[in-house]
Formats: C-alpha cells, sequence, structure tokens
C-alpha cells in the first residue's frame, strides 16, 4: 500500500521542474507515488517531466486539456491520489536530502498533519536568505481541537503549500470547491473545522524554496492584500489574536505592507484604481494611499535597497524584491541586469 503521495500541480515551469522532480525521484521507494498534474502548459514542461518519469512506476502524470487555476490543480492531484498521506509538492523548489524518509518516520504516529518547515534561497537556489522560515528548536504538536495555537504559529508558514503533509481521509471528509480561487485551498481545507487527530509542526526544515520565482507575482497585491487575509479571517470559529498572528484584516491600510508592494513594483496607480480606489475610504486613507501609489516607484526602490541593509540586516528576501521589481533603480538609472 502506498504511504505517501507527493502531488504537484504545474504550469510552464520548464526551466525548474526537471530540478524538482530530480530531489524528489532519487528518494522514493515503494511506500511513495509521485501525482503530477499539468495545467495545459505551453512550454517544454510536458517533456521535461515524461523524460523524469519514464520508465518509473508509482508515477502518473496527468495533463489537463486547459488550465483550472491552481487550487483546481491541486484538488485534483489530490483526488488522484492513493496513497494514506497527500504531501503538497511545488515545482520549482527542492527536497532536502533525506526529505522523504523524516516525512515516513513521522507518519508512523498516524496524525492528521505535518506542516513542514523549509529554508529559503535566492532564485540561483545559491544564496541562503533563510536558514529556516519558521523559528522554533524542537517540534510541536497540537491536539485536534487546538486550531488556534496552531494557526498562530504556523499560519505564515502554512502559506506555502509545500509545507503540507495532510492524511488523505481528513482531506477528502472536508470540502475543498469553496475555497477554489482563494489561491490558498489547503489552508481553507485545514481550518475549516478541526481536525480528528494532532497536528505536528516540523522544526527541521525539509524544503529548500527558490525565492522570488513565484508565477502569481504580478498578481501579488490582490493575494497578499485581499485574498490571503480575507481567507484567514474567514475562520471566525477561532480567537482574533489567532488569526491577527498571521494576517491584518486589512494590511493594505498599514504603511509598511503596501510601502513593500510599492517598492516591490506591486502597488502603481492601475493597483490603487483596481483594487482601492471603489473602498469606502476616509477623506485621509484615500488621500495617503492615492499618493503613495503615485510615487515615484523607482525613487523609492532606491531609498529601500540603501535603508533596507543598514535597518534591517536579515532582510535578505526584501532585497531580493528590490532587486528583481521592474523598477530596480540599477536597471532604470544604471542601466545593470
Amino acid at each position: 500500500m502506498v504511504q505517501l503521495s507527493i502531488c504537484i500541480a504545474t504550469l510552464n515551469r520548464a526551466a525548474f521542474i526537471g530540478q524538482t522532480l530530480d530531489s524528489i525521484l532519487s528518494q522514493m521507494n515503494d511506500d511513495v507515488e509521485l501525482v503530477i498534474v499539468d495545467g495545459a502548459s505551453s512550454d517544454e514542461t510536458e517533456r521535461v517531466v515524461g523524460d523524469r518519469l519514464e520508465g518509473r512506476v508509482n508515477c502518473v502524470y496527468h495533463r489537463l486539456p486547459e488550465k483550472g487555476g491552481v487550487d483546481k490543480d491541486y484538488a485534483r492531484a489530490a483526488a488522484l491520489a492513493r496513497g494514506a498521506y497527500i504531501w503538497f509538492m511545488t515545482d520549482d523548489d527542492l527536497l532536502c536530502t533525506h526529505a522523504i524518509a523524516t516525512i515516513l518516520e513521522h507518519l508512523r504516529s498516524e496524525p492528521d498533519l505535518l506542516v513542514v518547515n523549509v529554508e529559503v534561497l535566492g532564485p540561483d537556489l545559491q544564496t541562503r536568505l533563510t536558514e529556516r522560515k519558521l523559528v522554533i528548536d524542537a517540534d510541536c504538536e497540537f491536539p485536534a481541537a487546538e486550531q488556534a495555537g496552531l494557526l498562530a504559529l504556523a499560519g505564515d508558514l502554512l502559506s506555502f503549500i509545500g509545507a503540507v503533509v495532510i492524511r488523505r481521509a481528513a482531506w477528502e471528509s472536508r470540502a475543498a470547491a469553496p475555497y477554489f480561487g482563494t489561491e490558498f485551498i489547503h489552508v481553507g481545507v485545514i481550518f475549516q473545522r478541526p481536525l480528528e487527530r494532532p497536528a505536528r509542526v516540523l522544526a527541521a526544515p525539509l524544503i529548500r524554496i527558490r525565492y522570488g520565482n513565484a508565477l502569481w507575482t504580478p498578481r501579488a497585491f490582490e493575494i497578499w492584500m485581499f485574498k490571503w487575509p480575507r481567507l484567514i479571517w474567514s475562520f471566525t470559529h477561532l480567537p482574533e489574536a489567532a488569526r491577527e498572528a498571521v494576517t491584518a484584516r486589512e494590511p493594505w491600510r498599514r504603511l509598511v505592507p503596501i510601502l513593500m508592494m510599492k517598492a516591490r513594483g506591486c502597488y502603481t496607480l492601475d493597483t490603487y484604481r483596481r483594487n482601492l480606489a471603489d473602498l469606502p475610504l476616509s477623506w485621509w486613507t484615500r488621500l495617503r494611499l492615492a499618493m503613495l501609489a503615485a510615487f515615484p516607484d523607482v525613487l523609492l526602490n532606491a531609498a529601500l535597497s540603501v535603508v533596507v541593509p543598514v535597518l534591517v540586516p536579515r532582510a535578505k528576501g526584501t532585497l531580493v524584491d528590490l532587486r528583481q521589481s521592474p523598477f530596480d533603480y540599477r536597471k532604470v538609472w544604471l542601466g545593470r541586469s
């Protein structure tokens, strides 16, 4: 019987998914299967995957006739899974050495959920940005009914779907369709009601994230300022303190989050008009948000590129965001790539 199904939803990741699959296939055994759902990629993803899976057992590649969206594609992958547990994996990150063996060992105690910690690397996978996303000294276990503590501790980490290993029976007993379009179907399924068995949060990172490679970067403002907080704050059965520990109800009202969106090139006047202009805001809030949207993007990028390394030297991910912005001052003013 298959114990663990590693489920990947992918779209146009030919340049990266080969490395991801290499890190998985080298660790697989008879207890593990790999399920890949391709949302109708238009690049060489099908060929890259086919080359890796040729002649292998316990590997399924399912190509959809058209793009379905990340939530639907992961739900489809879960529906194809045969394992007792599902590990949702991304299509451009890498498993650490012995990651699968470590997960299989933890599954012996039959929890409902494992939350997998990660280390964060730069886009080239050479520079370490964060040793571990969730800084805890030891594994933490939460009783089935203790969802508030789980959300408060691991909510931010769980925004990354690769952090989720869930008992398939638990997944199938819950409603997934209401969370199509949220971009975070896994979080909706987990927290819609209490689990039946304990959840465990792992301290040691088992995934190496390739930071700055998200397909949704052009939609980052909508996702992180609206979709993510809307989902977290929909869990009204959980205390406000637990939800606030993950995200503010309206993070766009706070200076730092919207300032960073601006510096990354994700908050322009067009963004303001699409997302904020029609909201019932006070004149002061509306003026402040509009003025920030109109502020020269390159100038703000340059200022933060100088200030962030001095004031927040550990914020290496922020520097990556600034460098990848279309308004990176080095590209615009200095002509550097």
